[in-house]
């Protein structure tokens, strides 16, 4: 465009000025080296396999170090609990890559299941039981029974369909503050863990940094080792500083909490873990079953259902894959409530979700291969039987696993602020839908936390329990609350006007809203060997 007009002061002749356009909008993300639906060299496959399973271990070992004390048992019994944990979750991956939503996700234990667990374990009607391991079992089997439950509403609510009623009406506008507080949400884990020993976490964190984004651009290569290792190098470099500081007596005279944080040699999990160890179900004796505990975790298994949600999202957009057909969302939400009937049946102490912090290393590795997932599986399975050498890895002290989801769930959270590309910023409904749902996931779920915390139970205190668990596990998750506003407000405000299916993005997806009206579904999430034949998508 030639600069026109005006005398106003340039110098010989018309001025060419940049014509500056907005960047074109992408149902696939570029960048990416391997999409789902490829994978990189088997060398490579096995370390970045290796690598996701590293990353998912800091859930594995964070939940039933707060449920097992809380149940009776001891560091026998968490090493029991965090190898059922493991072994579970491998098959939940494998499942959900094969015959979910195939994307790349990694399934582990979901912290919305926390609340009504720890209900059940602090219950009183288990402090009959004098002797701490019998007690740790009836709490465990009691467990069991509630977990069994809420995988019955999972698999209803994916089986048969109503998911996908969900996923034809979720526009982009929505998804925006689902995904970004999927990952946003889980700030908690982030830096208030690292700062619990900061002289391990924050090292973690600036060396994770370097390596994965100032090392590859100083040395101009295209893609380095560097940065897909990144998590490797800063886990074993750090890992080794916390190792001498330990050895050095650095915490020797420290506080308690503090030598738990930072020391290499507390975790217990060591000498408490078994060589050889095969989970089976029901290894703690048939489970019980208690309506009020059953319907809080039915509560919790639809928080984890949203969650997951979000992170299916964020996976499809970091294994540069179309946005996934409602079908496919909804068999994937199914696979997840078999995942759950595993959890209790094995006795995990937690239900199942997608992993957020793995969706991000999709992103930071840019590496978003089913293959490279499949094979942490597999990494999953063995060092769940082979307790020691799994004791050994899950013994990382834990800042410096949050110094990892300082940058993983960041990712997440980038995902879901990606989506704007598809929605009218320059709307006011726009404007309001975005702003007031992710302040009101916010803000909602801290004044549940913070209430909780004060008081010692939530904003609802009645007679029932289990009532006053499904309200705060609910209202304690801010992409849950976050997801509920969003949805609401773009489903039902200025619902004709002939602007709202454009500013909401709608018309970007809508070819994705059938597994048969975009090719390119069929490359990323048709069943394996050709089982779409008996089980289609629509």
């Amino acid at each position: 465009m030639a600069g026109g007009g005006g005398g106003g002061g340039g110098g010989g002749g018309g001025s060419k000025a940049d014509e500056f356009q907005p960047f074109p909008v992408k149902d696939q993300l570029p960048g990416i080296d391997f999409c789902v639906s490829s994978s990189p060299p088997w060398p490579e496959a096995i370390i970045l396999g290796f690598q996701h399973y590293l990353v998912m271990l800091g859930t594995t070992v964070i939940i039933p170090s707060m449920l097992v004390p809380l149940m009776g048992g001891g560091d026998v019994e968490k090493a029991e609990v965090i190898n059922n944990l493991l072994f579970v979750s491998g098959i939940n991956t494998l499942s959900q890559t094969l015959f979910g939503t195939r994307l790349p996700v990694v399934m582990r234990g979901s912290y919305s299941f926390i609340i009504p667990a720890v209900s059940i374990a602090t219950s009183n009607r288990f402090k009959q039981y004098t002797d701490p391991h019998q007690r740790f079992k009836e709490s465990m089997r009691t467990l069991q029974g509630a977990i069994i439950m809420a995988s019955l509403f999972n698999m209803i609510i994916g089986f048969f369909g109503f998911w996908r009623i969900f996923g034809r009406f979720l526009n982009p506008l929505a998804a925006v503050p689902l995904v970004t507080l999927t990952g946003l949400g889980l700030y908690a884990l982030g830096f208030p863990r690292l700062a619990k020993c900061i002289e391990v976490g924050l090292p973690a964190l600036i060396i994770l940094v370097i390596l994965s984004q100032y090392i590859p651009h100083m040395l101009q290569s295209k893609r380095g080792i560097f940065d897909r290792l990144a998590v490797l190098f800063t886990v074993a470099i750090v890992w080794g500083y916390a190792e001498v500081l330990t050895l050095a007596g650095a915490y020797d005279d420290k506080p308690s909490n503090t030598q738990i944080s930072c020391r290499t040699d507390r975790a217990g999990l060591l000498k408490a873990a078994p060589w050889i160890r095969v989970p089976y179900p029901f290894q703690y004796g048939s489970p019980r079953f208690n309506a009020g505990d059953a319907f809080a975790m039915m509560a919790a298994s639809f928080v984890a259902i949203v969650e997951s949600t979000g992170t299916f999202f964020a996976a499809s957009r970091y294994g540069s894959a179309t946005p996934k057909p409602p079908s496919v969302l909804s068999r994937g939400i199914g696979w997840q409530g078999i995942g759950l009937l595993l959890d209790g049946a094995l006795g995990t102490g937690s239900g199942c979700t997608a992993s957020v912090e793995n969706a991000g290393l999709l992103g930071l590795t840019r590496n978003g291969s089913r293959k490279v997932v499949q094979i942490s599986a597999g990494f999953m399975l063995f060092f769940s039987i082979l307790g020691k050498f799994g004791a050994v890895l899950a013994s990382i002290p834990l800042p410096i696993v949050a110094a990892l989801y300082c940058v993983l769930f960041a990712y997440v959270a980038a995902a879901g602020l990606s989506f704007l590309q598809f929605c009218h910023l320059n709307s006011f409904r726009s404007k309001f839908i975005l702003g007031f749902s992710l302040f009101m996931g916010l803000s909602v779920a801290q004044y549940f936390n913070q209430y909780q915390l004060n008081s010692g139970h939530g904003p609802l205190n009645t007679k029932s329990t289990s009532f006053n668990n499904i309200i705060q596990v609910i209202f304690t998750s801010p992409a849950t609350v976050a997801t509920i506003v969003a949805y609401f407000l773009d489903c039902t405000h200025s619902l004709g006007h002939s602007a709202t299916r454009r500013d909401s993005g709608r018309h970007w997806w809508a070819k994705f809203r059938y597994f048969e009206r975009d090719t390119r579904s069929e490359e990323f999430y048709s069943l394996p060997w050709n089982l779409n034949r008996f089980f289609p998508s629509f």
